[in-house]
């Protein structure tokens, strides 16, 4: 039977290999000056934006929890909402952007609350399409601490269907990823759905 599982895996960089100069044949090939004032030092700076929006992918997730793992005897649903991420469609290298919300019932272990938000960066801070990074932070949480079931929504906008393309300006998309209770009880996705939609109180 055929695996439906995303493959999660660290890719390291290669090193040695410098932007910056790609980036100015790409300027002087557009009709652009790459020497003049306000391009003279776009390449570098291009370049350090890109090794930070694709720094994920020499990221490991068990080094990002750092052993936050906790024993606590609670079987209720713990919600993390409105993870705030920045990514990249693969597809055109244009930004996409949005909220995580995450679910999960605890069989014996918790996380950390701080560490899912850096687990979705990992994840985000890659040449990404919204279905895999989806999956993938569903399964990070799965593969680390064997919880009953696992509900990670996503909703974003994408500036390649904003800025060109169809050129819809208020289109978003919604993706979800359901595992263990969650993909096999229907009011335990219910009762998540419900929650993520529910107004938040002010604190």
């Amino acid at each position: 039977m055929k695996s439906n599982k995303a493959t999660v895996k660290v890719m390291t960089p290669k090193s040695g290999q410098p932007i910056a100069p790609l980036v100015k044949q790409i300027l002087e090939s557009l009709g652009e000056d790459a020497c003049r004032e306000g391009l003279s030092r776009t390449p570098e700076r291009v370049e350090r934006a890109l090794q930070f929006l694709t720094s994920g992918y020499g990221k490991d997730v068990k080094e990002i929890v750092n052993g936050a793992l906790f024993t606590v005897k609670y079987d209720e649903m713990v919600i993390m909402k409105d993870i705030e991420f920045f990514s990249m469609c693969e597809h055109h290298m244009l930004p996409f952007f949005g909220k995580v919300h995450i679910a999960y019932i605890p069989r014996e272990r918790v996380i950390g609350l701080s560490k899912l938000p850096r687990i979705v960066d990992v994840f985000a801070r890659r040449l990404q399409i919204q279905e895999r990074m989806t999956q993938q932070i569903a399964q990070s949480i799965e593969e680390l601490i064997d919880p009953v079931g696992v509900g990670v929504i996503c909703e974003a906008r994408h500036f390649c269907m904003m800025m060109r393309g169809v050129e819809k300006q208020h289109s978003g998309a919604v993706t979800s990823a359901m595992l263990g209770a969650f993909r096999k009880r229907k009011e335990t996705r219910d009762e998540f759905l419900s929650l993520v939609r529910s107004k938040s109180a002010s604190y």
